[in-house]
């Protein structure tokens, strides 16, 4: 498939006959290897797992003529000239190690995609945050659809940018969500226009610190165009615009639960208004949307409406698509999906909320409620948590392997909230949990599966973990 060589704005790479490795399977690496195949690379995947799903996939590529190296993903492959490296993979590996010592380059997925674009590709627009990414991105891809742009919501919502950028559609824009871990090895990506959500301690154990983490998601804002949105609630975020290196003319877009000032997108008695993407901003505002149009109305997901909404009208996109784009989205299950209602208490399924800020914003946006909690912290602490939320705390019902820890925070925090501590971490743990927390709880009452922390504990991930909060409630109607 052509030469092999690749010029789309960044430093070319003539993959012809060299050695690449690519580290790691799935979503990412099976593409990536493909990819640099198909261009005259000579690849060669390592994989730390060697379980039945690997040697399946493994079986695949090497049909292909591709080298596989299960169980050994430690070691570098004599004569390496490039690493390609799945998102999931730690910089502190030995494998990166010896990569840095003969002074072989690694780029992420997201890189490689980056460097394949086409001369005619679709510009991307980016998100990142330490919670509301996919909702947000998801969002956005509504709003660009309402406008009548050809579009797709791609990345780290578990769409291969490596196989949309190759693919044989054609978009005008790309609605791309991106980790902290895709953007620590994606150093030439250069967006339209991106936003930065919020930033709080997730995946330190990756990172090594908060700053290195904080680091990685700036990078998101580099060589921008357009807008650099920020969240002005978020000192943080504005900190990452102000230390950004970006095109002339672009601009530092803020998004605000209150009424916004200029340059900013905010909320103005229920209407979603612009102060930014409007002639004379100091003195005009257009209406975009009204805050009944967004799905869940909660604070935090408003502020996600806000951010999409600035992006695309970075893009150029009329108010009237923001509106309808809004009123088309339907969220994801497990993000703040509201189950059923039993004996006049509410049951809502928040199992996204995987750490400690996502549970923040969910917490708040209810007022009485018995909340179910626990799972991995991941390293994370939970004081400010519970110091917030503690006056919407009926009861909290604890379950999975650190639970101790937010037991300990409530204690602290919040010593007269009765506590459930079930010392148990199999997946028949939720009907217990969930017995408990009707048990608790009062007409007017949420019950609120928001565990602050990680599933993998008791579950595959946090879709099963919701899925089994959504089949005890079930249980309990019947």
């Amino acid at each position: 498939m052509g030469s092999g060589k690749v010029t789309t704005g960044s430093a070319p790479f003539d993959f012809q006959g060299k050695h690449v490795t690519v580290a790691g399977l799935g979503v990412s690496g099976i593409p990536a290897a493909k990819a640099l195949h198909a261009r005259g690379a000579i690849v060669t995947v390592v994989n730390d797992g060697d379980d039945a799903r690997s040697r399946e996939q493994a079986a695949g590529l090497e049909a292909l003529g591709i080298t596989v190296r299960l169980g050994d993903g430690a070691t570098l492959p004599e004569g390496t000239e490039l690493i390609v490296t799945t998102p999931g993979w730690q910089p502190g590996k030995p494998l990166f190690q010896a990569a840095a010592e003969a002074g072989v380059p690694v780029w992420g997925d997201v890189e490689l995609a980056w460097r394949l674009r086409g001369p005619d590709a679709a510009p991307w627009l980016a998100v990142t945050g330490t919670n509301g990414k996919t909702t947000t991105v998801r969002m956005l891809a509504a709003i660009l659809e309402a406008a009548g742009l050809r579009t797709a919501a791609v990345g780290n919502i578990g769409v291969s940018l490596l196989d949309v950028v190759l693919g044989e559609e054609t978009y005008d824009v790309l609605a791309v969500e991106l980790s902290s871990y895709q953007l620590h090895w994606a150093p030439s990506l250069r967006a339209h226009s991106a936003a930065v959500l919020n930033l709080a301690p997730d995946h330190l154990d990756w990172h090594g610190s908060m700053e290195a983490y904080a680091a990685d998601k700036g990078r998101i804002y580099a060589g921008n165009q357009v807008a650099c949105v920020y969240n002005v609630a978020d000192k943080a975020t504005e900190d990452l615009v102000r230390e950004a290196d970006v095109e002339e003319g672009c601009r530092a877009i803020g998004f605000t639960l209150g009424t916004p000032g200029p340059s900013q997108l905010g909320v103005v008695d229920g209407i979603l208004v612009d102060r930014a993407f409007v002639e004379n901003r100091q003195k005009n505002a257009q209406e975009l949307a009204e805050v009944s149009d967004v799905r869940p109305p909660a604070p935090h997901n408003i502020a996600n409406a806000l951010a999409a909404a600035a992006l695309a009208r970075a893009f150029g996109v009329p108010a009237q698509a923001v509106r309808d784009g809004l009123r088309s989205f339907r969220p994801d299950a497990h993000r703040i999906e509201h189950v059923a209602d039993l004996d006049g208490v509410a049951y809502v399924d928040d199992s996204k909320a995987t750490n400690t800020h996502a549970a923040q914003a969910s917490l708040a946006a209810y007022e009485s409620i018995v909340w179910i909690a626990g799972g991995l912290a991941k390293g994370a602490t939970f004081d400010e948590l519970v110091a917030a939320s503690a006056k919407h705390l009926r009861a909290v019902v604890l379950i999975g392997a650190d639970r101790a820890l937010i037991r300990e925070a409530l204690a602290r925090h919040a010593p007269e909230v009765p506590v459930v501590d079930l010392d148990r971490t199999d997946t028949g743990a939720m009907l217990q949990a969930v017995t408990e927390a009707k048990r608790l709880a009062v007409a007017g009452d949420t019950v609120l599966l928001a565990p602050a922390c990680a599933s993998m504990d008791m579950f595959t991930n946090y879709n099963q973990r919701g899925d089994a909060f959504a089949t005890a409630v079930g249980e309990l109607r019947a």
